[in-house]
């Protein structure tokens, strides 16, 4: 039933969705594995439960790895282990003080009072004073300062994708000790090797499908009856009492003097080989492979923003983006992170290209990290700093791209968090980039920073903060440009770039068939200052293709409203993707089927000079109704991502409250969520109030706020701070005097 409308046969299938499980298990182990700051290429895979050795040779191969181990135990090795675990003792003490000569003679006499100077592993948690995020280091017996900074320079290095800046003051956050302590018996498992037979028995055999040659007898050779120095080739089952280990073709299997199952990868089947490439089409199952590449990229390049990131922004609100992109500036896949930021960077890394192609600046080079925010150059509003690094894998020009845009809490401009309410011109809202160049040849450009920033009239107030954020969206870049060059390696750069392509035109025919489901229709949408905006879309089956036409938009004026048009593709982008049910990514393949007219100099297109920071978030979400209502598939969401912002000289935050969003045929509104362009969350309160003086006393959902009907609405949500310390407030909102429509 699965297998014949894919044109694959129900073998091939399987293999398929067998190669979908182990890409998802490899991606959550090099996720797990960039947490811990591992690099685990040259590893052993260690493969246990009843079920470890039946995909053990498959993973490895996923993850690089050559070779694997099987406890004897291994089907049962969880509850082994715990009856064997060895009991140790652990001291750890917080230090927060910078490093000095001194402070590690203090700490060194703090251990001897513990009986802990000498024996026991000892690591100190070093930190850059100006981030958050620290580096457990071991601390070798007369290791100095020196010594120690040499360390965490290396182990950034390895980390983080650049050295710190010299001069860098590093801080001890903490410092851990263990050491263990006397094993109460002797951990075994009873394992002893099988006697020797002469002339033992063929082994029995099964049938086992194997990909290229079909389906073939394999032998059977229970793991008992293997012993130290006999080697079994694969391919070929080795059954036990508690599992079954299924030894691939190209592998090897052998028994150590403990009892561990070795799996060794033949040389001549580990080197990777580029696969031949099919230009005309893809197959449905490498297809579904590279998507998950793709994504699984993105979303390790996310979690190292998140985790190298300073500001409450960024670290905890997870206001930022982050997106693998074709050699022509197309979006291939993303995270999912702000539909807002992702439908959008795409004109960023276009409008570099094209910047190069017409002389205006130099040809790109490897170690090279660009940032731009110029909301008329591909940018939303400029809190949103995008930052672009290209992929050269070896290659004259870059292959790919990778990019990662991330809210920046103040930029300047003339209140605290850059959002200001009442701003008339881009002027008023703070730092303008485009394609600036923060890393050259691999070496941040700090002097050239400061002096940019020196530039403003309104410079960004925690000038400190922007640039580690900067430095952490550097890092971001650097994972992926790592991770897809390594895709390239073993792949191949021509096929993954087909495959970046076969993914956009796999969107593409999605969104065609979304299409024969839309009629032509005429909608309007009201915004709260006076200002309209007006969709005609209007859908050619035989073509396959839909017009959407923003004529009869209001103008653009002198208030802040303006969604440049980065910001209205991204949202055409955004509800296209809702309306398609298979799980593709959000690539630009959903807008090719798709002709946009949008007036220039109308809200949807402005020009400069006019102030953009509330079309970013405000008309976005309105635009998002108006798409939705003119295909009639959905009520009015809240309309706004109500917009808060507060600080002074010295401290800034920013925040979405979120709200109800709309209702449809059969399904009522959510209650309470971020909707729409944005996908952020809040800050946790405990954070919140001890990072600002502030105090949330209430955070509620809005009774009977939704509407009435079979089908209501979400309801909105109350939100109460009282503020500690004076501070400047800013609320910048919508749908307060044109309130959301129905559907009814």
């Amino acid at each position: 039933e699965l297998a014949a409308p894919l044109g694959q046969s129900v073998e091939a299938l399987a293999h398929g969705a067998l190669d979908l499980a182990v890409e998802t298990m490899a991606a959550a182990i090099e996720q797990v594995s960039l947490f811990c700051g591992h690099d685990i290429r040259g590893g052993v895979l260690v493969a246990y439960g009843g079920a470890g050795g039946q995909l053990a040779c498959r993973l490895a191969e996923s993850l690089g790895l050559g070779r694997v181990l099987l406890h004897p135990l291994a089907g049962v090795l969880s509850a082994w282990g715990i009856g064997q675990a060895q009991e140790r003792r652990w001291r750890q003490r917080a230090v927060r003080e910078p490093l000095s000569l001194e402070l590690l003679q203090h700490l060194q006499q703090w251990l001897v009072q513990q009986e802990a100077a000498d024996g026991p592993q000892r690591r100190l948690e070093l930190r850059d004073q100006a981030h958050e995020q620290g580096l457990l280091l071991p601390w070798p017996t007369g290791a100095g300062p020196a010594e120690l900074e040499l360390a965490f320079a290396e182990a950034h290095q390895h980390r983080f994708g650049y050295r710190p800046a010299a001069g860098t003051r590093l801080v001890v956050e903490r410092l851990e000790a263990e050491w263990p302590l006397p094993k109460p018996r002797e951990a075994t498992t009873s394992w002893t090797a099988p006697a020797l037979e002469t002339g033992p028995p063929a082994p029995a055999t099964a049938p086992v499908h194997i990909p290229g040659l079909g389906w073939q007898p394999v032998p059977v050779v229970p793991r008992a009856s293997l012993h130290p120095g006999q080697s079994l080739v694969g391919p070929a089952l080795i059954p036990e009492a508690t599992g079954c280990t299924v030894l691939e073709p190209g592998w090897t299997a052998a028994v150590d003097g403990l009892g561990n199952l070795l799996l060794d990868q033949q040389a001549s089947v580990a080197a990777p080989k580029p696969q031949a490439v099919d230009p005309a089409s893809a197959d449905p199952v490498e297809l579904g492979l590279f998507h998950h590449r793709f994504m699984a990229i993105a979303e390790r390049m996310g979690e190292r923003l998140r985790l190298t990131s300073r500001s409450v922004n960024i670290r905890e609100r997870l206001d930022f983006s982050c997106a693998l992109f074709d050699r022509h500036g197309a979006l291939v896949a993303n995270a999912p992170h702000i539909p807002v930021h992702l439908g959008s960077m795409g004109e960023v890394v276009a409008d570099l290209l094209s910047q190069v192609q017409a002389g205006v600046r130099p040809a790109l080079q490897s170690g090279e990290t660009l940032l731009s925010n110029d909301p008329f150059h591909g940018g939303t509003h400029l809190p949103d700093i995008t930052a672009i690094t290209p992929v050269f894998a070896g290659q004259a020009e870059p292959v790919a791209f990778v990019a990662c845009r991330g809210h920046h809490v103040d930029v300047g401009g003339t209140t605290p968090g850059s959002m200001p309410p009442f701003s008339q011109t881009i002027a008023d809202e703070g730092l303008r980039l485009r394609q600036w160049p923060l890393v050259r040849e691999g070496r941040l450009q700090l002097e050239a920073w400061q002096q940019r920033l020196a530039q403003e009239p309104q410079p960004p107030r925690s000038p400190e903060l922007l640039l580690a954020d900067l430095q952490a969206q550097v890092a971001a870049n650097q994972l992926g440009l790592q991770q897809l060059e390594a895709l390239m390696a073993t792949s191949g750069v021509e096929l993954v770039q087909r495959y970046m392509g076969f993914v956009q035109s796999n969107a593409a025919a999605a969104v065609r068939r979304v299409l024969f489901t839309l009629e032509d229709r005429q909608f309007d949408v009201e915004l709260d200052n006076g200002a309209r905006l007006q969709l005609a879309i209007s859908v050619d089956r035989s073509a396959g293709r839909a017009r959407l036409d923003f004529s009869g938009t209001s103008a653009q004026g002198s208030h802040n409203f303006h969604a440049p048009l980065a910001v209205t593709k991204a949202a055409v982008l955004y509800a296209f993707r809702a309306l398609v049910p298979e799980p593709i990514p959000l690539n630009a393949g959903c807008f090719e089927p798709l002709d946009l007219v949008v007036p220039k100099g109308c809200l949807l297109n402005p020009e400069p000079p006019a102030a953009v920071v509330a079309g970013n978030v405000e008309t976005s979400q309105a635009l998002c109704n108006l798409l939705f209502g003119a295909m009639g598939v959905m009520a009015a969401a809240q309309g706004t991502m109500n917009n808060l912002s507060f600080g002074d000289s010295s401290r800034q935050y920013y925040e979405t409250i979120a709200g109800g969003t709309g209702a449809g045929a059969g399904f009522a509104g959510a209650d309470g969520i971020q909707s729409h362009m944005t996908n952020s969350r809040l800050t946790d309160p405990e954070v919140l109030e001890e990072r600002f003086p502030v105090r949330l006393e209430r955070f509620a959902l809005r009774p009977n706020s939704g509407g009435a009907g079979q089908w209501p609405g979400g309801r909105g949500l109350e939100r109460r701070l009282r503020f500690l310390e004076p501070m400047t407030v800013s609320l910048l909102s919508g749908s307060r005097r044109i309130a959301p429509f129905g559907l009814a």
